[in-house]
């Protein structure tokens, strides 16, 4: 019925695939590596950035710049940590759930610095902190009191009351300063 003319036409070429648009990538600040940090995530909220590259207020050698916290940091260091942890978490859990966990994995382990490394590198982030003089879970496990030391001095450098906890300090924050009561809206019938 129909006659194939496939010699009056030429052979068909593959057509090329269809092209995308060349892609933008929305590249970072030509910063050096060891300065620029992608952020987390994306909030909204403009935040200002900590400087990654501040020194530490005191040595990790300077233990006996507090000798009273040097000496229950050598003799119970549970109690140390929980209370670095507890500002360090921003009073998420209390330093006593804090030091009990800490007491539970040396006692079980011996390897209590492996948790509290944790913390080192959780302040560190939080105030753009160095990484001095070594990986923060080398620091902890070669000297563990002089570690836990050096961030109670730090905390105290940067006002806070560690005594007091973090709910302590921040009332003190502001000042005392507490809601007045709601009292009951509208007129009901």
């Amino acid at each position: 019925m129909y006659s194939s003319h496939s010699q009056d036409y030429p052979p068909k070429q593959p057509s090329p695939p269809p092209s995308a648009p060349p892609q933008t990538f929305c590249q970072p600040p030509s910063l050096p590596e060891s300065i620029y940090q992608p952020p987390e995530y994306a909030t909204g909220i403009p935040v200002a950035h900590k400087p990654i590259n501040e020194k530490w207020s005191s040595s990790l050698c300077a233990c006996c710049s507090d000798v009273p916290n040097c000496c229950l940091t050598c003799w119970c260091p549970c109690i140390t940590f929980g209370q670095i942890a507890e500002i360090i978490d921003k009073g998420n859990t209390s330093c006593g759930v804090q030091g009990a966990l800490y007491a539970i994995i040396a006692a079980f382990t011996c390897c209590g610095c492996l948790y509290s490394c944790v913390f080192r590198s959780k302040m560190r982030s939080q105030y753009g902190l160095r990484e001095t003089p070594c990986n923060d879970c080398l620091v902890h496990w070669c000297c563990e009191p002089c570690a836990l030391c050096q961030e109670y001095r730090e905390l105290k450098h940067r006002g806070f009351d560690i005594s007091i906890g973090w709910q302590g300090n921040m009332e003190r924050q502001n000042h005392g300063v507490q809601m007045p009561p709601m009292a009951p809206g509208g007129m009901y019938r």
